[in-house]
């Protein structure tokens, strides 16, 4: 099992840090092989676990767009989803218009599909998955984050400087109450999926508290690559398989198991 425990003592968590500049430059060369080694993959996609047709909202990372998303998304869309990119462009800056934009996709494809959706965000993306799904949880079956700065302290994350100097230090929707308590999982199933080899997010400020329907998935991957890494996509096909309203913690068994680290403590 590869879900990881945090550990809740606030007292014994280490001061919030970026991580180390090696990985951090390491990331570009890293992320192509992870992509080549999804393209390299494909024969094998036949062997995902398929989907039941539900709509999935795949949204990009901090300075991303959609065309980072596309082979997330075609893959999603070849399990039988209906995968979708939020179609808003670069991810740069966070406002309330912003946020009415996601909120409105999130409504256009539940109102299409006839049912719940499912949110994948990447990085900041995950930021903006879990917080859609506070806003409607009425409207959202499932959120899966990819690497995401799910903690207030920005200080966890290399990208803090640049995010502060596009957004200054307190955003529209943190100036009117709107995304506090990041750390808080939103009340729908919700997994976090972190590599501690991550060079942009520091791994710790992606750790979230586990309960009945949390969980966090280590996985060996790099930050820029997570989204076309075989493990990672492996782990979200499994999470989106299961039936609404019958969510279960993340096991990797047999040969899948040796794609993910054997590790269940964050410390």
């Amino acid at each position: 099992m590869t879900a990881a425990t945090i550990d809740q003592d606030s007292d014994r968590m280490p001061e919030a840090r970026p991580p180390s500049r090696l990985l951090a430059l390491a990331e570009p060369g890293r992320a192509m092989g992870e992509l080549a080694a999804f393209y390299a993959l494909t024969p094998f996609r036949s062997l995902l676990p398929r989907g039941d047709g539900h709509g999935v909202l795949v949204l990009p990372g901090f300075m991303a767009s959609d065309y980072s998303t596309r082979p997330l998304r075609r893959l999603l869309t070849g399990l039988g989803y209906d995968a979708v990119g939020w179609n808003l462009g670069r991810n740069v800056r966070v406002d309330n218009s912003r946020v009415e934009a996601m909120a409105g996709c999130v409504e256009e494809l539940h109102e299409r599909s006839g049912g719940k959706v499912s949110i994948v965000g990447w990085s900041l993306g995950g930021v903006f998955a879990r917080e859609l799904a506070k806003m409607m949880p009425e409207k959202v079956r499932f959120v899966i984050s990819l690497g995401s700065p799910i903690s207030d302290d920005r200080n966890h994350t290399n990208a803090r400087r640049l995010f502060e100097f596009l957004n200054g230090e307190s955003p529209e929707p943190l100036r009117q109450g709107k995304f506090q308590n990041l750390a808080e999982a939103p009340p729908v199933p919700t997994t976090s999926i972190l590599t501690k080899t991550d060079g942009v997010v520091h791994w710790r400020g992606s750790v979230q508290a586990e309960s009945e329907q949390t969980e966090n998935i280590e996985v060996y991957a790099s930050h820029c690559g997570m989204g076309a890494n075989p493990s990672v996509a492996y782990a979200i096909a499994d999470r989106l398989a299961q039936a609404e309203g019958q969510w279960k913690p993340f096991r990797a068994e047999g040969v899948y198991s040796l794609a993910f680290p054997r590790s269940r403590l964050f410390h």
